[in-house]
């Protein structure tokens, strides 16, 4: 693990299958993944829509912009509403480029016809069950869907393993959850596929009836069961791992429960890419997409915001955080995970969004 760091330019560059050269502030040429170089006046913007928030990829950017040969300007926002402009937007969308929270939205916008397919190489970099069926994105990262709970009010034992135990009166405005988010949306998929509308609408009323307390985003969650405002709450995991890094373990209330194997709420949900068909720089928005499934990209991942690397020969080195391989999410395809406007239009109707 000491020469990992030494040799990460040099591993980057096979993955990504190009020649990376450094370049001084005199030379008239850029690096371009995909073995091309190109005047520095010649090198392309490109456009990418991240539902990604800013907080946990912007410091990628220069990163994936040096590896791709390209400028990037990102637009940030919400990842459903971001698949909602493109599919408003349709061919006449700026964007080259969309970096989706979930693999729902991702589905959403290749359903509508607008996502290219992707290059085999790229591709090849992850397994199958972390790709889209006909090639048009694949996953960038992984992460869990898990219970964070306040340790000094809630003892570990007595934390609901399943979604269903969250029903439980006892847990009456005790569980925070977040309606607008794309990773509370894709669970919500996963319940309407896993126990179709009706089941997923009698479990949704239910919660509904609980009296969850809504907050914007998952941050938001933990730092509510950090200050005792709930008892529970649903979130991915790596806003835990992240709080853990920056105030120590030592300084915290919150603790994890992951759910029973193969529960809904044990959903193992992706980040992901794809580009845009309409885009007019095709060939430098593949090298893109690439350049996220780089060991570069993927350390980023797996260091800075502590979510789970795709790519052979990564880990994750925490005490008692299980590898992605040891997650037993529910039996469920992500690309099944597209019905991304159905899902709203259920929560609407219930009365959870």
């Amino acid at each position: 693990m000491i020469t990992r760091k030494r040799f990460l330019t040099a591993l980057t560059a096979v993955a990504l299958a190009v020649p990376l050269a450094a370049c001084s502030s005199d030379e008239t040429t850029a690096p371009a993944a995909g073995g091309d170089t190109a005047t520095a006046s010649e090198t392309p913007t490109l456009v990418m829509y991240s539902g990604r928030g800013e907080d946990l990829v912007d410091a990628l950017v220069p990163q994936l912009e040096e590896l791709a040969g390209v400028n990037l300007e990102v637009r940030y926002g919400n990842t459903a509403e971001l698949a909602a402009q493109i599919l408003e937007e349709g061919d006449r969308s700026p964007a080259d480029i969309y970096f989706s929270q979930d693999a729902g939205a991702l589905g959403a916008v290749a359903r509508a016809g607008l996502l290219a397919e992707l290059d085999e190489d790229t591709l090849n970099l992850v397994p199958e069950a972390y790709q889209a069926s006909d090639g048009t994105w694949v996953s960038t990262s992984g992460r869990a869907r898990v219970i964070v709970f306040n340790s000094e009010a809630v003892d570990e034992a007595d934390v609901p393993d399943t979604i269903d135990a969250l029903l439980d009166p006892e847990w009456r405005g005790k569980i925070g959850f977040a309606p607008t988010n794309a990773s509370w949306q894709a669970f919500v998929t996963a319940l309407r596929v896993s126990r179709g509308e009706e089941g997923a609408r009698e479990w949704l009323e239910a919660f509904r009836d609980n009296e969850p307390v809504r907050y914007e985003k998952n941050g938001a969650i933990l730092t509510a069961v950090e200050e005792g405002q709930v008892e529970l709450g649903l979130i991915n995991h790596y806003y835990w791992y992240r709080l853990a890094v920056d105030q120590g373990l030592d300084n915290m209330r919150s603790q994890l429960k992951y759910l029973a194997p193969g529960d809904e709420g044990a959903l193992v949900n992706i980040a992901g890419a794809g580009v845009l068909a309409s885009s007019e720089n095709q060939e430098a928005a593949q090298r893109v997409v690439r350049a996220m499934l780089s060991l570069e990209a993927q350390e980023y991942f797996l260091d800075e915001t502590s979510e789970y690397p795709l790519i052979d020969g990564l880990s994750v080195s925490e005490p008692g955080r299980p590898q992605l391989d040891e997650l037993q999410g529910p039996d469920i395809d992500l690309a099944d995970l597209e019905s991304l406007e159905e899902t709203q239009e259920l929560l609407t109707q219930v009365g959870l969004l």
